[in-house]
Formats: structure tokens, sequence, C-alpha cells
């Protein structure tokens, strides 16, 4: 019975799982994904690791997740879920990454820097 652990992250969340064989079971924080992301992109965003690799239904996914927003998280799912197929079978990856599945999207919100009003932002000039 093959299970791999893996993670996935996505600007500040990280998603942590353990990927194992099984009926297609998601749990994600102790719910059910469809009870964590209610709504029905979130939810497609999660399983569609499973449905590009064509192994929906043969695995149970339990999911740990912090940080971030909800669509980040559920990136960071994807990704993770992505990662542990591949691990477990190699010749998958091709086509998770044609999709774009198998990239880590690092973009991070710029951190403030000192004397300014924001990242960039900066206060108004006065000449006199």
């Amino acid at each position: 019975m093959p299970t791999t652990n893996t993670s996935g992250r996505r600007k500040t969340a990280v998603a942590r799982i353990y990927l194992s064989e099984g009926n297609g079971a998601i749990t994600v924080n102790g719910k059910d994904y469809k009870e964590y992301f209610p709504t029905l992109p979130l939810q497609y965003i999660v399983t569609q690791s499973t449905e590009v690799s064509g192994s929906t239904g043969k695995f149970d996914v339990i999911v740990n997740v912090a940080g971030g927003g909800v669509k980040g998280q559920a990136e960071a799912v994807r990704l993770a879920i992505a990662k542990a197929i591949v691990e477990l079978d190699a010749e998958k990856k091709p086509a998770l990454r044609a999709k774009g599945i198998m990239t880590r999207d690092d973009r991070m919100v710029e951190r403030k820097k000192p004397g300014r009003k924001k990242a960039r932002k900066r206060f108004q000039f006065s000449k006199r």
C-alpha cells in the first residue's frame, strides 16, 4: 500500500498532506474538503491534481493546512497532492506540468519599507 507525505506552499499558506490508497476521500483540517472549501471553484482547485493525473477515487488524502487565505490554501493543497502523485508515479508529471500544477507560485506580498507609507508608496512630497 503506497503512502507518501508531501507539502505544498502558496504565498503564506502551507499544506502538509498524507496520501494513501483509498476511495478518494479528502479531509482538510478534520473536515471534508467540500465543507472546508465551500465554493465550487475552490473545490475544483483542490481536486484538479487528481483529475488531470487520472487518479480520481484512488487515493485518500489527509491535509493539514495553515496560513494565508482560502484560495492560497486551496492552491497549496493542489500542489501538495500533485507532488505526492508524481512521487508515486513519475509518468504523470508531464500532464500535471502542462496544466501548470507542478509549478510553485512563489509570489508573496512585498514587505513595507521604513520611511514609506506602504511597500513602495511614498509620503506626499512638499516643496515648501
